[in-house]
């Protein structure tokens, strides 16, 4: 082919909905020498067969922005780029069973409220009265999103694919891709029309892109994390009756969703769709005897109803008329699955200049926001909301195919399950297991994965009901309750030990070391003997993340940080790295367990040689049980404490020797109440992308004096204009039964005024506690506001900038 292009900027390989959105995208953002490969036709992969509902709703905040953007886009797209699309928007009604599902929905729409949607709760009457041919005798509510619909995904991405076209895009169909090398400069994709150099590729192969992620792992990739799923719906005959009142009214009914039951029905011309997500579901292509075939472009998978069957009773009863006709037809097609159901969209972890926009399992609804921020990492190195909840690198290496696998089905039969604060998922489980996990299990160790790593998250007792029906409750009360309360006081009175097993562990080593991490914090690097926490800002100032530094020396820092961060604080720190200098992972290696309380001192004593009356933020090598470790003098409980790292080998000894001396274990939830007590930040919660280090109350960590710094021009001339939001610590007025979730909205003299970013109730204090982000105008001590929690309006008051627990810090300098 003559006029095969042989060069572009950015090659995207797959042609569905979110590939063609990122080529649209990057087109608008001014990056018109852009290629798309798709082997087949466009659409080809899981977007031809997708139903094409295209709902709002989401409990993720990033989601949630993600799909809005979608649909905003929807509605003028076939204006824009004159090219003919069926979108109908019908809103939607999400049926409620529960007190627990309308907190749910409570929360979701002030969300959406926040983001300018409209959502809105109803009761069963006015449910009925929106759809008459709905059952409600069982129902306790509904939530109602007029923005909600349906739209045809072949015709959708065709639009988009017109649009990059004619801002000079290009788009290759029939040609595939058959691998990568990477160059210095970028990469060379091959096909088999020939060769394409670019500076980056985007994967963006669907249920393909396990098979395309493995060309990358010579150049640092890993195995994908996804597994495809089989999803079946099916459109009846026409219905008379729907026929009728579609006639008489002049639109489609609304888009039903019965969640607790977990299915979607809606309707198709004069017929229904019906579309369960059913626990008796099934994954395609994971045992050597069903293979992924070459090329699944335009087919199928055989029906299989009688899975389908209780899920169609079920609907039949809440809405009759699905039962008076007959099966027109049934679509039973692969989607592809990460474990938690939500997409890759991002960086591709450990390859420069390579991302993934994959394993869409709503790629319709989530396709042009998606298209929107794969733009955003590719051209501006940063998107503008947080997408942490849909980044690549929140999964590390611990995803095999087991445990993606289990993870899959368990989410795509809980696709509408409820996300409770003390729950914990049961698939997929013991991945990472420290050397004390037998110990701390035998204890009572009621575990939590983190990273992969399995940590107990509280201890319990003699009879305490550990079913998953009892964490069944957006509420702080259960078994789980008088234990945490417990485990602080023994942390305030006494002392206690945690083991925070898989912390991340990096050190960025070779000359200039000091210098290169130097400039990508704002914060000032402590000297060696010494423990720092530096805040690593992006170019626009915001929050990318927090490490603990530690120096050895000018040509070796040692960085600790959030196991969950491993991955992305490792691209954090490979930015511009010079030559000669290098960035070593050793998290495997090391066990920390934090020892903490007032008696802290006491019960290490006799156990070390290390010099206790150093002081905090100290940093010294000692041995712990004649075993060499590295003890620092901080805890994130805020109190008088050491985290004692040492090697897996020889945890065990030392856990046993500092139980022994009459520390008392505790777990996360905790640490998490003991640490919102100090107005610690959490990362990914009251640490995001979302804010700048100056709103997030980080000043005293930026030092504007050092010659440079990664957001330095962003942060001062914030600084010089004063911020529009302002961390703050909120008490709540009344604890009641329920403490404030993440992204709870803040109200101020009925409007909305911020957003809460963790919440937990501090038992030192005696209060529920929030953090969040509040309009700066009204970040003073004493204001009175709101919080929405679960629906119901809190009052709460703003507190002084300084700990709610020891606010002079006496006792952590103790």
């Amino acid at each position: 082919m003559s006029d095969f292009p042989t060069s572009a900027r950015v090659v995207i390989i797959g042609g569905g909905v979110v590939g063609v959105s990122t080529l649209y995208h990057l087109a608008k953002k001014g990056w018109t020498d852009c290629v798309l490969l798709e082997k087949n036709e466009l659409t080809a992969g899981s977007t031809w067969h997708a139903a094409g509902n295209c709902p709002s709703f989401s409990t993720s905040w990033a989601v949630m922005n993600m799909q809005r953007y979608s649909l905003s886009l929807y509605k003028n797209l076939a204006a824009e780029v004159d090219y003919p699309m069926n979108y109908h928007v019908t809103g939607s009604i999400r049926l409620a069973h529960s007190k627990q599902r309308m907190q749910e929905f409570a929360r979701a729409r002030a969300m959406g409220n926040y983001q300018g949607l409209n959502l809105a709760l109803m009761t069963p009457e006015e449910a009925q009265a929106a759809y008459p041919f709905l059952e409600t005798h069982d129902l306790a509510g509904a939530l109602y999103d007029p923005d909600d619909g349906d739209i045809d995904p072949a015709q959708l991405t065709q639009a988009l694919a017109k649009g990059a076209r004619q801002m000079g895009a290009r788009i290759e169909r029939f040609c595939p891709a058959t691998g990568v090398t990477q160059t210095p400069d970028g990469w060379i994709v091959h096909t088999d029309k020939g060769d394409i150099a670019c500076e980056k590729v985007v994967n963006a192969a669907g249920y393909y892109a396990q098979r395309v992620g493995e060309w990358f792992k010579p150049y640092g990739g890993r195995t994908v994390p996804m597994v495809t799923m089989s999803h079946q719906y099916f459109l009846t005959d026409e219905i008379p009756e729907l026929a009728a009142w579609t006639a008489a009214n002049g639109r489609k009914v609304p888009l039903l969703r019965d969640v607790d039951s977990s299915y979607y029905l809606r309707q198709d011309k004069n017929g229904l769709n019906l579309g369960p997500y059913e626990r008796n579901c099934r994954a395609h292509w994971v045992t050597p005897d069903d293979p992924q075939p070459d090329d699944f472009s335009f087919q199928l998978y055989p029906d299989d109803l009688d899975r389908l069957e209780w899920y169609i009773e079920d609907a039949m009863a809440r809405v009759p008329i699905l039962g008076t006709a007959g099966v027109g037809r049934v679509i039973n097609g692969p989607i592809p699955y990460a474990p938690d159901g939500l997409p890759l969209l991002g960086p591709m972890p450990g390859v420069k200049n390579a991302y993934e926009a994959c394993v869409f399992t709503f790629g319709i609804t989530q396709g042009g926001g998606a298209g929107k921020v794969a733009a955003e990492w590719i051209v501006d190195g940063q998107p503008e909301w947080d997408m942490w909840s849909c980044d690549p690198r929140r999964y590390t290496d611990y995803t095999d195919q087991d445990y993606c696998h289990a993870k899959a089905v368990e989410t795509y039969g809980h696709e509408y399950a409820m996300h409770f604060p003390y729950h914990a998922w049961p698939a997929g489980r013991d991945k990472r297991l420290s050397p004390l996990h037998a110990k701390i299990k035998a204890l009572g160790g009621v575990m939590g994965a983190y990273n992969g790593w399995e940590r107990a998250n509280w201890f319990a007792g003699p009879g305490d009901d550990l079913s998953e029906d009892a964490t069944q409750t957006w509420g702080r009360a259960g078994p789980w309750q008088p234990r945490i309360a417990a485990e602080c006081a023994a942390v305030r009175d006494h002392a206690g030990v945690i083991a925070i097993s898989g912390f991340t562990r990096l050190a960025v080593t070779g000359p200039g070391a000091r210098a290169h991490v130097d400039r990508l914090t704002a914060s000032t690097l402590p000297k060696p003997g010494r423990v720092g926490l530096a805040y690593f800002p992006d170019d626009r100032g915001r929050i990318l993340t927090e490490m603990s530094v530690i120096p050895q020396s000018d040509d070796e820092i040692w960085l600790i940080t959030a196991s969950v961060a491993q991955w992305h604080d490792r691209d954090v720190l490979l930015r511009d790295l010079p030559d000669g200098v290098t960035v070593h992972d050793r998290s495997d290696k090391y066990e920390c367990l934090l020892v903490t309380g007032p008696k802290a001192r006491a019960m290490l004593a006799p156990l070390t040689d290390a010099d206790l009356t150093l002081p905090w933020l100290s940093f010294q090598k000692a041995q712990v049980c004649g075993k060499p470790c590295h003890l620092l003098r901080v805890s994130f409980a805020g109190e008088l404490g050491w985290e004692v790292h040492c090697a897996n080998e020889d945890a065990a000894a030392i856990y046993e020797a500092i139980l022994g001396n009459g520390a008392v274990p505790f777990g996360m939830f905790a640490l998490n109440a003991l640490r919102i007590e100090k107005g610690y930040r959490a990362w990914k919660g009251d640490l995001s992308t979302d804010y700048s280090l100056l709103e997030g109350g980080l000043d005293r960590f930026v030092n504007f004096d050092k010659p440079d710094f990664v957001g330095k021009a962003a942060l001062l001339a914030e600084k010089q204009r004063g911020v529009a939001k302002r961390f703050v610590t909120l008490v709540l007025d009344d604890a009641g039964a329920y403490d404030a979730p993440y992204m709870a909205t803040i109200s101020h003299d009925g409007a909305v005024v911020g957003e809460t970013t963790s919440g937990a109730f501090g038992y030192r204090v005696g209060k529920s506690i929030a953090l969040g982000m509040l309009r700066a105008d009204l970040a003073v001590a004493g204001t009175k506001v709101a919080i929405d929690i679960y629906g119901t309006q809190v009052s709460a008051t703003v507190q002084a900038d300084a700990p709610l627990w020891d606010p002079a810090n006496a006792r952590i300098r103790a």
